[in-house]
């Protein structure tokens, strides 16, 4: 298995407060799928963001490894807001998605447009194209907003509780076309509330708790918590 991404004694934070996680030492393969599982205020989000880049570690390191960049990782927030009253088209929303990748160049490209055309269909969602992304049902947007962070990627995605808000039947739709991206060959970070083993998807579990992580496959991970 090729290391993609992993951590070294880090510890993160904010501010001059002390660290919310403290020596986590972690390691992501090429083509695992994995869980975050913890308590509200764990450090699950914290953990996301410190992958990110959004806040700097407190102490140890980051590394990126076997040709994953920093620069090339999709990112789908808990909440994303959108203005109903803003009229974005449904292939707008998922065009922004390869900002990252134009660099200095003003317009999309031929190759952005392609992008776009294949993670839609890649989602069965081409249809809804020319749709207003405010007219969508939540499963709709969430999927179109999977497209959006699949544009930007096509090696690592990072999912900060993406079944919040999402009906049942929604939340199994939208699992299942995470399931079939990873057997794609996309590698999976996910942030989840959802601990029965119906929705407990992916190959590994990295348990928050007392401001450290604890890694286990999903099998070990069942057998000890979910008795």
């Amino acid at each position: 298995m090729k290391t993609f991404l992993s951590t070294h004694h880090l510890s993160l934070g904010y501010g001059n407060n002390p660290p919310v996680l403290i020596d986590v030492n972690i390691k992501i393969n090429k083509g695992d799928f994995v869980c975050i599982v913890g308590a509200n205020g764990s450090g699950k989000s914290t953990l996301i963001k410190g992958i990110l880049g959004l806040i700097r570690p407190k102490s140890g390191q980051i590394s990126f490894e076997n040709g994953l960049k920093p620069t090339n990782i999709g990112y789908l927030p808990q909440n994303t807001k959108t203005d109903p009253d803003f009229p974005a088209l449904v292939k707008e929303i998922v065009l922004s998605g390869t900002l990252g990748q134009m660099k200095s160049r003003p317009f999309y490209s031929k190759k952005e447009q392609k992008i776009v055309e294949n993670n839609l269909k890649r989602l069965q969602i081409n249809h809804l194209s020319s749709h207003s992304f405010a007219e969508l049902s939540g499963g709709q947007k969430q999927k179109v907003l999977l497209a959006r962070a699949l544009s930007a990627t096509t090696e690592l995605l990072i999912l900060d509780e993406p079944s919040n808000n999402l009906d049942h039947q929604s939340k199994k739709d939208f699992y299942q076309t995470l399931k079939q991206l990873n057997r794609e060959g996309l590698t999976i970070i996910m942030i989840t509330h959802d601990l029965d083993t119906e929705d407990l998807i992916g190959n590994k579990i990295i348990a928050l708790d007392n401001s450290s992580a604890s890694t286990y496959t999903t099998k070990e991970y069942l057998k000890r918590y979910q008795k």
